[in-house]
């Protein structure tokens, strides 16, 4: 080649590398990562709006810490159940009528790779929240046991001592009289009657109100002798009945009614009744009933997992199982909420700091239990159909219309009737 011709070779080849750099494509710029959005999951509950605007402060709380997106709807009557259900004890005929809606909190927890972090739970809490073998269908939030709560004001006003509440319902019947002599219209109400005086009454007096196979058999002795004498109470107007759900508290509230048996929860929303000075007891006894006084029941608010979610949605609704479960949640919980603590660690963490405050609902509602709140695990008041008989008969005895035996005869042989045509309902849990 002539020496002419090798600059033009060497600006040739420099022109065509050139050009091939220029061809070959650039490298994409890479985008900052977007943040990664947690799935929208909803907790679904049929509280009213005291209860609803405190679940709320719950949500909002674990949305903030945890970064989720968990949203508060209502579930109404019929409704395809949520990712995550609040049911409450009057709630539990819908959950136990269609098993396949709903998963098992353990089986839930073990799809979403997060350990159950239960610790032991508290034995007094397992009532229709374990299956057969032991394992947790359901976490129960907020159980409690019926107790009662008097006004030590209207104690004083009658001259009682009100440091020295009722045992038994025979020493009530005579502070009842003194109390109307001092002038109260409603010396003593309930809410909640068939759970109080029909599934708490029979576990007090030794005769549970059901089997655990479901039958029926609160037509005993002392029922009959118990729903005797509160119709001899009505026509006497020592007692009051106000309605069948919890009517009756917002009389207590209003310092209307001296006495009061409820769920021991709701010391909370008494702390501020009217003219009240809160005192609080377990629920009276028989002392005639052979083996004296036996372990209250505990029940309430479980929260229950939808079927048919994405694994997804299952990872978030585990997250706030555990967030429910923490030792500052479970103490919350009782201090503001009323409700047992779960565990038996978040049991003395949370009655150590009620103690301290001098609020003794705890120490009774536990007394009350004696370890054994869970037994029987079939309850009156959880079976929509049987709960509406067997209102509809006491109220015919405590408004004279018919005798407590005829009344607890009937209530008995038209619910054995209506679980034989729906054996679903004569379970504990669905599972």
């Amino acid at each position: 080649m002539s020496h002419c011709l090798r600059p033009l070779t060497v600006a040739i080849t420099l022109a065509l590398a050139c050009s091939a750099v220029q061809a070959k494509p650039a490298k994409p710029v890479a985008k900052p990562a977007e943040p990664a959005v947690s799935a929208e999951f909803e907790l679904a509950h049929n509280l009213g709006a005291a209860g609803e605007e405190r679940l709320q402060a719950i949500v909002d709380r674990f949305n903030k810490e945890s970064g989720s997106a968990l949203k508060l709807v209502r579930l109404e009557k019929g409704d395809k159940p949520a990712m995550l259900n609040l049911m409450r004890r009057y709630d539990m005929s819908d959950v136990l009528s269609q098993p396949k809606a709903f998963v098992p909190l353990h089986q839930m927890m073990a799809k979403a790779g997060q350990p159950l972090k239960f610790g032991e739970l508290s034995g007094d809490l397992k009532a229709g929240v374990v299956d057969a073998k032991g394992k947790v269908v359901a976490l129960p939030v907020l159980y409690s046991t019926p107790v009662l709560f008097y006004n030590k004001n209207a104690f004083r006003k009658a001259k009682l001592d009100p440091e020295q509440p009722p045992k038994t319902w025979f020493e009530m019947q005579g502070m009842l009289d003194k109390l109307q002599d001092a002038g109260y219209a409603c010396p003593y109400t309930s809410s909640w009657p068939v759970w109080v005086h029909v599934d708490n009454v029979s576990a007090i007096s030794g005769v549970p109100a059901a089997t655990d196979k479901g039958q029926l058999t609160f037509n005993g002795l002392p029922q009959v002798k118990h729903l005797a004498m509160m119709a001899t109470w009505s026509k006497a107007n020592y007692f009051k009945l106000f309605g069948r759900r919890n009517e009756a508290s917002a009389k207590f509230n209003e310092g209307e009614c001296a006495m009061i048996t409820t769920d021991s929860r709701e010391h909370v929303d008494f702390r501020d009744a009217k003219g009240v000075e809160l005192g609080v007891a377990p629920m009276p006894y028989h002392d005639d009933v052979y083996g004296g006084r036996q372990s209250s029941l505990a029940d309430g608010a479980s929260l229950w997992v939808g079927a048919g979610r994405t694994p997804v949605q299952y990872k978030q609704a585990a997250k706030f199982v555990n967030f429910m479960l923490s030792p500052e949640m479970q103490i919350e919980m009782v201090r503001v909420y009323g409700g047992l603590p779960m565990t038996s660690t978040a049991r003395a963490a949370a009655r150590s700091k009620l103690l301290q405050d001098g609020d003794k609902t705890l120490e009774i509602a536990y007394a009350s239990l004696k370890g054994n709140g869970s037994k029987p695990a079939v309850r009156v008041a959880n079976i929509d159909s049987v709960r509406l008989i067997t209102n509809e008969e006491m109220e015919a005895v405590w408004e004279d219309k018919k005798p407590a035996k005829a009344a607890l005869d009937t209530s008995v042989t038209r619910g054995n009737a209506l679980l034989g045509a729906k054996p679903l309902l004569k379970k504990a849990q669905p599972f």
